[in-house]
């Protein structure tokens, strides 16, 4: 990523680093950041990381909890006053009390735990009980995937845009979109009402990918879905153009108008997030719903795939010098994690974790990772559903049960969102590359093996102890997930 950073950016992150890394001789930090497309469960993953950690989750494969060295947890201001906190609290009453999933990522936040433990070390334990501040940040990975955006020309992503636009996957839905962009022509004067017509087409396309009917992934400019303050400002009011030539444009013209929002755009949005969060984490969470993918086909597997290559490529991977890390924090753990791993039995685990590890596998070595540990896990930050068996004349068939949310569809029976129901959801393939290829000639690439289906669970019931206590949020792995990020700080 250095090279899609100018000098005066590297100088300001180097600044910014140095003055944190001076905080952290009296008062250790640790920076996790939390993405994942729209869906995924961030949220989710937030509120259950720091709920057990609080309340002393089940937690057997986190080491410092297991072993009783972690003496409290508990949450305290936040180091940047200018970045919204995430809601804990109003997560947690939803989740608990409402058994509803709580609104998902719509622009950044952060929040500051901190974990006083005993150290693992006895030499260590003869001076201090140890303390560690871990600050979470949530942001939206559509937002991420911007940032390759930085090192491409307007002639660049018009070009590539057009290339996605007529993918089997996306021909439809971009249709529109195409035929207005055609319609219009480059040289022509530049037209405020044009420019915004051919925005509003081309965002509407990119929502309609979005939808779970093809849940693809990516859909740069991260902004045209989710706009935050911005809507409605000129930087976010262009599209891609296509038959652009490769001279400069006319002064005046519609393709000059676009060019010069396009790089405001990258100037004003994506700069700014990349130097001010992504530039100074030291962990990551890639949360990806692999579960809804598989239901829409492998078209929309590929474009995962596209996707998580794209993000991971965005991050500063590795571990310097004792020297170069006072100027430049790296990102040297990675973990690529399936949500909702809750909707398919236990049996199929290991299944859609090989799936992902065939998917990060190959995104990490387009992206470039060497010097960062990766990782992947399928898990459930909050398990919604149990297992069990139902007999089906003499063959026995493992199920999960739980409460689909209302409208959820499966065999033709559309759930109300109260009652409780047993359903088995199919077998992955064993293969995990056949999910991102096309079956057969009567299998389309917007098709999803129709043997496999998986529907969305209402949150669970909490139970409660004998004296009425409230137990910690039930999950898969969760565990697991905080050893890789946070353990080894806490030995």
């Amino acid at each position: 990523m250095a090279s899609l950073t100018t000098f005066t950016d590297e100088a300001r992150i180097a600044l910014d680093t140095l003055t944190s890394r001076a905080t952290d001789l009296f008062s250790p930090s640790l920076r996790v950041g939390v993405t994942g497309l729209s869906r995924a469960g961030k949220t989710v993953f937030i509120s259950a990381f720091v709920h057990n950690l609080i309340h002393g989750g089940r937690l057997p494969l986190f080491e410092a909890q297991k072993s009783g060295r972690i003496a409290r947890a508990f949450l305290e201001e936040q180091p940047d006053d200018a970045v919204p906190r995430f809601q804990y609290e109003d997560h947690i009453d939803a989740l608990v009390n409402a058994r509803t999933w709580p609104e998902s990522t719509r622009a950044i936040s952060e929040l500051r735990l901190t974990i006083e433990y005993e150290s693992a070390s006895g030499w260590s334990r003869m001076f201090s009980r140890g303390r560690l501040c871990v600050d979470i940040v949530d942001y939206p990975g559509e937002w991420l995937l911007d940032l390759p955006l930085l090192g491409k020309s307007y002639h660049q992503f018009s070009r590539e845009a057009l290339e996605m636009a007529v993918l089997p996957v996306r021909a439809d839905l971009s249709q529109e979109w195409r035929d207005l962009s055609q319609a219009a022509d480059p040289d022509a004067d530049a037209d405020e009402m044009t420019a915004r017509n051919l925005f509003e087409s081309f965002a509407a396309y990119l929502k309609a990918c979005k939808l779970d009917e093809r849940a693809l992934s990516t859909l740069p400019p991260g902004r045209f879905l989710m706009p935050g303050d911005l809507e409605g400002s000129p930087a976010l009011t262009f599209a891609p153009l296509p038959g652009l030539g490769e001279s400069r444009p006319r002064p005046g013209s519609l393709h000059a108008m676009m060019e010069r929002r396009y790089e405001a755009y990258k100037t004003h949005v994506v700069k700014p997030f990349f130097r001010e969060h992504i530039a100074k984490l030291d962990r990551q969470i890639v949360l990806i719903d692999a579960m809804q993918a598989l239901n829409s086909g492998p078209g929309a597997m590929a474009d995962l795939e596209r996707a998580v290559t794209e993000i991971l490529a965005c991050f500063r991977p590795g571990s310097g010098s004792l020297l170069t890390d006072l100027f430049s924090r790296r990102i040297d753990r990675i973990l690529v994690a399936a949500t909702k791993a809750d909707q398919l039995h236990h049996e199929s685990h290991s299944r859609l974790q090989a799936i992902v590890r065939r998917l990060t596998e190959r995104a990490a070595q387009r992206a470039n990772l060497s010097g960062a540990e990766v990782d992947v896990l399928a898990m459930a930050a909050v398990r919604a559903t149990r297992e069990g068996t139902v007999k089906q004349g003499r063959e026995v068939l493992p199920v999960i049960i739980g409460t689909p949310l209302k409208g959820e569809t499966i065999g033709g029976e559309t759930f109300d969102g109260e009652t409780e129901t047993a359903i088995f959801p199919g077998d992955l393939p064993v293969k995990a590359e056949s999910v991102f290829e096309v079956a057969n000639g009567n299998h389309r690439q917007d098709e999803a093996d129709p043997s496999i289906r998986f529907v969305r669970f209402r949150p669970p019931r909490l139970e409660r102890t004998a004296e009425g206590v409230t137990l910690s949020l039930p999950h898969i792995r969760l565990d697991r997930a905080l050893q890789f990020l946070i353990g080894d700080h806490l030995a």
